[in-house]
C-alpha cells in the first residue's frame, strides 16, 4: 500500500516537535545561586556583621578601597599562596591577626560613621569594630579547632570528628576547603573565604547544633509566648522556675539520675503555684555524639510524667555549660515576654545548687562570657536560689564560637 506523501510529512513533523520538547520533569538552565540552608543558618546566628558585610557589594567596594584593608589583603594573599596546596599551611595562613582584626574593624567603623556606608543594622553595635572583632575571634576559634586540631574550650564535647594529626583529620580538611572554595568564589584572602572555610569546617564535624532548633521561640516556645502575654505576673512569687541540665556520661542514657531529681523538683515547685512557667536548659554534650538533647528529653518527661502543659515549658536546647544556662534562660525570657525585673527560681540538685552560689562559678562565668549573667541571691533550700537576670547576658559575644 502507498502511503500519501502528505500523511508522511506530518507524522515527520511530528516526530521532529516531539523529540525536540523536554519531558516535563526536567527543570531549565538557571543562573541563580544555590543556597544552602545549614551553611546561611550558621552565617546568620555565629556571623551577624561579618555576613552583612560581605553580603553587600557597595561595603566590600568601598572598604578595598581603604588603604589600610588594600595592604592588609595584600599581605593576606601572599601569605596563603605561599602555601600551595598544604591544607594545615593554609588554615594557619587564613587566621586574622590582631593587627588585621584591628585594621579591618577601624577602617569598618570609619566608613560607617562617615556616612560613606550604611549602617549594618538600625540599631547596630554602637562599637561595631568591637563587634567585628569578636566576631573575628570567633572565626579564628574555628579554624584553629576544626582546621588545626587545637583544644576547643570543652574539649570532650567540642573536638572534630577525627582525632588531630590522622590520615583522616588531614582529608576532612582538605575536603571542607573544597568544600568552601565550590561555595564561593571569593578570593581567599577575604572576609568572606575565611567565613566560608569556618562554616565548611563545621559542616564537614557535624559541629551545626547552633541552629539545629531555629526559628525557636516561634516553633517550639511559640505556645509559650501566646501564654505569655495573658500572664498575670503578679498572681506569681516567680516568673520562671530555671532547671539547668546535668547530662549522663553515656550515649544510651536520656537523662542523669539527677536530672530526673531536677525534673521531680521542678514538678513539684510548679504545682505550688510558685511560678507559671517552667524552663529547662541543655544541648546534646554528654557525651560528645549523643543524640539526645538535655532540654528536649526534659520537656519530654515534664509532659509525660508529670502532666505539665507544653505550653508552660520553655526550651532552651543550646546551653554547653551551666554558665550559659543562666545567660540562655535570660535571652528566652526577654524574647518570650518574660519579666526580669525581679528573681527567677533556680531548681537544682544540691551540688549544682552550691556551685551556683560559689566564687569559683562566678569566676568561670567572668572567664568565658565576660560578665556575669545575673546574680544570685537568697537560699531557699537546698535546691532552690533565687536569681535576679542581668540584661548583660543578652550580648552577643562568641568567645567559644559555637555557643552563641
Amino acid at each position: 500500500m502507498t502511503v500519501p506523501r502528505a500523511l508522511l510529512a506530518a507524522v515527520a513533523g511530528m516526530s521532529l516537535a516531539g523529540a525536540a520538547a523536554p519531558p516535563a520533569d526536567v527543570q531549565p538552565p538557571t543562573t541563580a545561586a544555590v543556597t544552602d540552608t545549614v551553611v546561611d543558618g550558621l552565617s546568620a546566628r555565629l556571623f551577624p556583621v561579618l555576613g552583612a558585610v560581605t553580603r553587600s557589594p557597595a561595603r566590600t567596594r568601598a572598604l578595598d578601597g581603604d588603604a589600610g584593608v588594600a595592604a592588609l589583603r595584600a599581605a593576606r594573599a601572599a601569605r596563603i599562596a605561599a602555601c600551595a596546596a598544604a591544607p594545615a599551611c593554609l588554615v594557619e595562613a587564613m587566621l586574622w591577626t590582631d593587627q588585621e582584626r584591628e585594621t579591618f574593624g577601624r577602617a569598618l567603623d570609619r566608613l560607617t560613621r562617615s556616612g560613606a556606608l550604611p549602617p549594618l543594622v538600625p540599631d547596630s553595635d554602637p562599637d561595631l569594630a568591637a563587634a567585628l572583632d569578636r566576631e573575628l575571634a570567633g572565626l579564628n576559634g574555628i579554624l584553629r579547632v576544626y582546621g588545626l586540631g587545637a583544644a576547643g574550650r570543652y574539649p570532650k564535647i567540642d573536638a572534630p570528628v577525627f582525632a588531630a594529626g590522622t590520615p583522616f583529620f588531614t582529608d576532612s580538611v582538605k575536603v571542607a576547603i573544597d568544600t568552601a572554595r565550590a561555595g564561593s568564589d571569593a578570593p581567599p584572602e577575604t572576609l568572606a573565604a575565611g567565613m566560608r572555610l569556618a562554616l565548611a569546617l563545621l559542616d564537614a564535624n557535624d559541629a551545626t547544633a547552633a541552629i539545629r532548633f531555629e526559628p525557636l521561640d516561634r516553633r517550639e516556645n511559640a505556645g509559650v509566648r501566646a501564654a505569655a502575654a495573658r500572664t498575670r505576673w503578679s498572681a506569681y512569687r516567680y516568673p520562671l522556675l530555671i532547671v539547668p541540665g546535668v547530662g549522663p556520661e553515656d550515649e544510651a542514657t536520656m537523662l542523669s539520675p539527677r536530672g530526673k531529681l531536677h525534673l521531680l523538683l521542678a514538678a513539684q515547685r510548679y504545682r505550688e503555684g510558685l511560678a507559671p512557667f517552667i524552663l529547662v536548659s541543655g544541648s546534646a554534650v554528654h557525651p560528645r555524639g549523643t543524640r539526645f538533647v538535655e532540654a528536649v528529653e526534659m520537656r519530654r518527661a515534664l509532659i509525660v510524667r508529670y502532666g505539665i502543659p507544653a505550653d508552660r515549658i520553655i526550651l532552651e536546647p543550646y546551653a554547653r555549660h551551666t554558665t550559659t544556662n543562666l545567660r540562655n534562660a535570660t535571652r528566652r525570657m526577654v524574647a518570650l515576654g518574660i519579666p526580669i525585673d525581679r528573681p527567677a527560681l533556680i531548681v537544682t540538685d544540691a551540688e549544682q545548687s552550691a556551685y551556683i552560689e560559689s566564687a569559683l562559678f562566678a569566676d568561670r562565668n567572668r572567664t568565658e562570657l565576660g560578665y556575669l549573667p545575673g546574680t544570685v541571691g537568697r537560699r531557699l533550700s537546698l535546691y532552690d536560689l533565687e536569681f535576679r537576670p542581668s540584661r548583660l547576658s543578652l550580648r552577643q559575644d562568641p568567645r567559644d564560637p559555637l555557643d552563641p
